[in-house]
């Protein structure tokens, strides 16, 4: 029997909702907030208030365009954390709501594992290729940076993590200095294309494991910049596209050389990546390069899928309808990812 799905998605700043049955989908729908732009930076209030503006009229049009109406949903999958906690409010009531006014279950979904399984999402004129369990995802976001081991769509277990930056902030707050728009990391990565990788050379870490660390790196990129300035104000504007490639190259590879050891330590060789870093078409380069070398099976995301959308949420709010794991009226948002897994 088919199952339908209604995601929720609010995490940060993009309003979206999405429809799917079982893994095709039949609508997704994001509303992004321009707001923040000229703060350089998401303001908590200011995306709470866009939620609350964007969220009917959101949800309708994913309804809508899947031509289906709010009686024949099956479940509501929503985004319970982590995320702005404001933000994460408006999504959490409104499927409450829906959830009462329609007689509809609700299932939270942890918003870093729908990333993950948007890899099995299906398009209604194809069917896009899927990662075989078990398998590894890279998850790169601008607040997390994970090796996560899949067992399956409900076993997941996060073998590396940052232990402080994590990719896309290192991205966007070197792109700050160098007073390039916000968001940071398109601008980077499309700067970077004609600039020369080996121009600069900044720090790497060495940490033990399968963990991050970016904090080194923004701040060796920030001395580079402070002496290099003071010797010719000019500096950043004349060296740009080379500061963004050497920069993005440092990133992808201090990445890639953890995944690389996870994959050889573990034996496994279906290697994924997920989240808004992954819309990096450097990352996306070498990822593939590294695949062809190593004879993994690579899996990139559609560009669609990389940011925060509802269509993630469904997925991963379709597999736990599917063991029945249902959530109360009860629940309540949560913002931090340790709380979330108590």
């Amino acid at each position: 029997m088919d199952i339908t799905i209604l995601g929720i998605e609010s995490s940060c700043d993009d309003t979206s909702a999405a429809v799917l049955r079982n893994n095709m989908l039949l609508s997704n729908v994001i509303a992004s907030q321009a707001v923040h732009v000229k703060y350089g930076g998401v303001i908590p209030e200011l995306a709470s208030r866009a939620h609350q503006q964007n969220i009917i009229p959101v949800v309708d049009t994913a309804l809508r365009e899947a031509g289906i109406s709010a009686s024949e949903v099956d479940a509501i999958a929503f985004t319970r954390g982590p995320g702005l906690l404001g933000s994460l409010l408006v999504g959490v009531s409104f499927a409450k709501g829906l959830s009462i006014a329609h007689n509809i279950p609700m299932v939270e979904v942890n918003h870093l594992q729908g990333h993950i399984l948007s890899h099995f999402v299906d398009l209604p004129d194809r069917q896009l290729p899927h990662p075989t369990f078990p398998f590894l995802c890279l998850l790169v976001s601008g607040g997390h940076s994970q090796i996560v081991r899949v067992d399956s769509p409900l076993e997941m277990q996060i073998i590396g993590t940052t232990i402080d930056d994590a990719a896309g902030e290192a991205f966007d707050k070197c792109a700050k200095v160098m007073g390039l728009p916000y968001p940071g990391g398109p601008v980077i990565d499309r700067l970077a294309k004609e600039g020369n990788p080996e121009a600069f050379r900044f720090s790497r870490p060495h940490i033990d494991g399968y963990n991050y660390s970016f904090s080194g790196l923004k701040t060796s990129f920030l001395y580079t910049l402070r002496d290099a300035v003071a010797a010719d104000p000019d500096f950043i504007e004349k060296n740009k596209a080379d500061l963004c490639a050497s920069l993005q190259h440092t990133i992808i590879r201090i990445l890639l050389d953890k995944l690389i050891r996870a994959s050889k330590d573990t034996g496994i060789r279906d290697i994924a990546i997920a989240g808004g870093v992954s819309a990096n078409s450097g990352l996306r380069d070498s990822i593939v390069a590294e695949g062809k070398k190593r004879g993994w099976r690579t899996f990139i995301p559609e560009f669609k899928f990389t940011t925060d959308n509802a269509a993630m949420i469904a997925m991963a709010g379709y597999y736990r309808y599917q063991q029945g794991e249902f959530s109360s009226l009860e629940v309540s948002p949560v913002a931090r990812l340790e709380d979330l897994q108590k």
